[in-house]
C-alpha cells in the first residue's frame, strides 16, 4: 500500500483530477521527487474502477520514464498490481503490438506520438490522456503539439504533470495550457497570448526577436490558470534532505585566457591545428563554454584542447569524496571523451548512465562515478539510491535540464543527509554568467509556482 506521505495528499490530487476534465501539476525546482507518477496512478486506478469515468488511458513520458519509471511504479505498489499496462516503445511491430494488446494504460514516448497519430493506422480511441513532462510541449510548432492538438477534441480528461512549467518564462505557458483546455484561459491563439499579456522587448525594425511581460501580467497569467492547476513542493510535504550549492572556481593561465579573449573579441581564433570561427552571438556562447571547459571544436570538426583545468578540480571533487558515490553531468561530447579519459588514467571504475543496466548498477552504489548528460537522464530517472552528489563539469542554459538533473537525487528516497551540488566555475568566463542566468530565469518561474502552490 502507499506509504503514509503518498496517502496525506492524495486526496488533494485525486479531488483536482476528479473536479476537473483538465488538471496540471507541478513538483516545482528540486522539489521533483514527491510521488507524482504515483499519485497520478492512484487517481488512474480510481477513474478506471471506482467511478467509471476512464476506460482507455494514455500515458506520453520521455523515452526512458515511459520504459523504465511508469512500469517501475506500477510493480512496486500493492494497491496498483491489478492494472494492465502495455509500454509501446522500440520498433514499429513492436510498438503496434503493444497499442493493440488489452491493457487499461498504454505508455509511449513523446517522440513516437506524431507516429501514433498519423501513422500508425491505429484507431486514437483514448478518453484520457496523461503527458508526463507537460514541458516537453511548450513549443506550439513542434510537429509532436500539432499532431496532439488534432486528436485533443477526442480527450475527455488530460492530466498534465511537470516540474518546470516555466523554465524560459511566461511565454512557454501558452502551449501547455492550449493542451490542457482547449484555449479557454490563455487563448486559442498564440497571437491573443502575445498581444494580451506581452509587448515586443528586442526587435531589429519589424522583426521581434523576444517580449516582455507587460506590468501586472504574471498575476493576471496566475489568475487565469489558478483553477486547474496544482502545485507541492517536497520540502511543503516531505522530510527532505538538505540541499548545498558549492561552486568550486578554475582560474585560466595567462595563455589560456589570450586564447578565450580573442575568441570572444575578434570571433575568429587561429589554433596550430585549424581555426574556430563563431558565425554569431549563439554560436560564440556555444564556442566560449566549450573553451571555459577546456576544449573546442575547430571549424573542421576536430577537438582543439585549451586547458585542463576542470579536470583538475573533478580529480580533486572526487577524491575528496572519499569513496562515496559523485553523478557527473557533462555537456559537451569532447566533454565526455576528456572526462573518461581521465578517469581510466586515474583507474576509477565509472559508467555512462545510457541505459537500464548502467542505472541498475549506479542505483546498487556498484560505481564510485556515473556520467549523465542532462538532456537523456533530465526527466524521471531514479537515481537517488545511487549517491547524494554532482559535479557539474560543463554548464547548461536550459533551467528545467538543470533542475531535473538535480532532482534526480535530491528526491523522496534519498538517504543521504546532505545532497550537494558542485559547479565547476571556470573564472572571469561565460560560466559566471550562465549561473547567473539559471538564477534570472528561475525567478519567473518560482513566482508562478508559489502562486498556484496548494494549501495541501
Amino acid at each position: 500500500m502507499p506509504n503514509e506521505v503518498h496517502t496525506a495528499r492524495l486526496p488533494a490530487i485525486c479531488h483536482r483530477v476528479y473536479q476537473r476534465k483538465a488538471c496540471c501539476c507541478y513538483i516545482p525546482r528540486y522539489g521533483l521527487g514527491l510521488g507524482k507518477t504515483v499519485l497520478t496512478l492512484t487517481a488512474i486506478a480510481d477513474l478506471l474502477f471506482d467511478s467509471f469515468e476512464a476506460h482507455r488511458i494514455l500515458v506520453i513520458a520521455p523515452l526512458r520514464v515511459a520504459r523504465n519509471t511508469w512500469p517501475e511504479e506500477l510493480h512496486k505498489w500493492e494497491h496498483l498490481d491489478h492494472l494492465r499496462y502495455s509500454v509501446a516503445v522500440g520498433t514499429e511491430a513492436e510498438r503496434k503490438a503493444a497499442l493493440r494488446a488489452k491493457s487499461d494504460i498504454y505508455i509511449i514516448n513523446r517522440e513516437n506520438i506524431q507516429w501514433l497519430i498519423e501513422d500508425s493506422s491505429i484507431p486514437f480511441d483514448f478518453d484520457t490522456l496523461v503527458i508526463d513532462e507537460l514541458s516537453s510541449f511548450k513549443n506550439h510548432q513542434t510537429k509532436r503539439f500539432r499532431s496532439l492538438m488534432k486528436v485533443r477534441p477526442k480527450v475527455k480528461r488530460i492530466i498534465g504533470l511537470t516540474g518546470t512549467p516555466s523554465s524560459n518564462g511566461l511565454m512557454d505557458l501558452w502551449a501547455e495550457y492550449r493542451l490542457l483546455d482547449m484555449g479557454q484561459r490563455l487563448g486559442r491563439f498564440i497571437g491573443q497570448y502575445r498581444t494580451a499579456y506581452f509587448t515586443p522587448d528586442k526587435r531589429n525594425g519589424q522583426v521581434i526577436f523576444s517580449y516582455k511581460p507587460l506590468p501586472d501580467a504574471e498575476k493576471q497569467i496566475y489568475a487565469k490558470i489558478t483553477d486547474i492547476t496544482i502545485s507541492m513542493k517536497s520540502t511543503d510535504h516531505l522530510i527532505m534532505p538538505e540541499l548545498v550549492t558549492a561552486e568550486y572556481l578554475v582560474t585560466l593561465s595567462g595563455k589560456e585566457r589570450e586564447r578565450y579573449d580573442e575568441l570572444r573579441q575578434d570571433l575568429v581564433l587561429k589554433l596550430v591545428g585549424g581555426e574556430i570561427t563563431a558565425a554569431n552571438a549563439a554560436a560564440l556562447s556555444g564556442k566560449l563554454c566549450q573553451m571555459a571547459n577546456g576544449a573546442v571544436y575547430g571549424d573542421d570538426g576536430e577537438v582543439h584542447h585549451i586547458h585542463d583545468r576542470k579536470l583538475d578540480a573533478l580529480e580533486d571533487l572526487i577524491e575528496a569524496a572519499n569513496g562515496k558515490p559523485v553523478l557527473v553531468a557533462y555537456w559537451f561530447k569532447h566533454d565526455l571523451e576528456r572526462i573518461k579519459e581521465r578517469l581510466q588514467k586515474l583507474h576509477i571504475p565509472f559508467l555512462q548512465l545510457d541505459s537500464s543496466e548502467s542505472i541498475t548498477c549506479w542505483n546498487r552504489r556498484e560505481l564510485p562515478v556515473a556520467l549523465v548528460h542532462p538532456a537523456s537522464a533530465g526527466h524521471g530517472l531514479n537515481l537517488q539510491t545511487g549517491g547524494g552528489a554532482i559535479i557539474w563539469f560543463g554548464l547548461t542554459w536550459s533551467l528545467e535540464l538543470y533542475q531535473q538533473t538535480n532532482a534526480r537525487l535530491w528526491r523522496q528516497g534519498q538517504t543521504a543527509e546532505t545532497v550537494v551540488l558542485h559547479h565547476i566555475i571556470a573564472k572571469d568566463t561565460l560560466d559566471e554568467r550562465v549561473m547567473k542566468a539559471l538564477s534570472d530565469k528561475d525567478r519567473t518561474q518560482t513566482a508562478l509556482i508559489e502562486a498556484v502552490k496548494a494549501n495541501l
